[in-house]
């Protein structure tokens, strides 16, 4: 193989590991700014529902009302608490779903760039080299084969700690309308 193809080839697959990283930082920060924002914004409304409560309890006259009024403030608590938890979980499912994504392109595209460096230099290796070319390929063949197997499961639980919070989640709303309305 000619010394200027495989620099080229070098520099462009450092290129594409710029490029995959740029976009992970770039994915990274996106993810911070929307837990951020979500964060802000729920400690805004936590506050403006606290002050509101304040008041409310404040110009209670009686104990039967304000017991009364104990599960009337705390429901949209504990409906805002969930919703809270549902979109910090899919705020990072999503990222961790991005990132899985990137990651498997990258190794795919240097699966293949091996792959192919490896074919071209077999073909220009000397006689009696073909088992250890053998060899590699092989070890690449069960490298990739680990990957694809890690990476089923992972998804698989991703998606079974997804049903998971899905049911917590309704568990937890089932539970509080269930103490509300006795």
């Amino acid at each position: 193989m000619n010394a200027s193809v495989a620099l080229k080839q070098f520099a462009s697959a450092n290129q594409a590991s710029v490029e995959t990283l740029t976009a992970l930082a770039n994915k990274a920060f996106t993810q911070a700014e929307r837990l951020t924002e979500l964060n802000l914004n729920t400690a805004r409304s936590v506050l403006e529902d606290s002050v509101a409560a304040t008041k409310t309890v404040l110009a209670v006259k009686n104990p039967q009302d304000l017991a009364a009024l104990q599960t009337t403030l705390a429901q949209p608590m504990l409906d805002k608490a969930v919703a809270y938890g549902r979109s910090v979980y899919e705020i990072t499912s999503e990222g961790q779903e991005e990132f899985a994504k990137l990651f498997e392109t990258q190794v795919a595209e240097l699966n293949k760039t091996f792959t192919d460096a490896l074919d071209k230099a077999a073909k220009s290796a000397p006689a009696g080299s073909e088992p250890a070319f053998a060899a590699f390929k092989s070890a690449l063949g069960a490298a990739t084969n680990l990957f694809d197997s890690v990476s089923k499961a992972a998804k698989q639980a991703t998606e079974i700690a997804e049903a998971n919070v899905a049911a917590a989640t309704k568990a937890t709303v089932k539970a509080a309308s269930a103490k509300k309305s006795a």
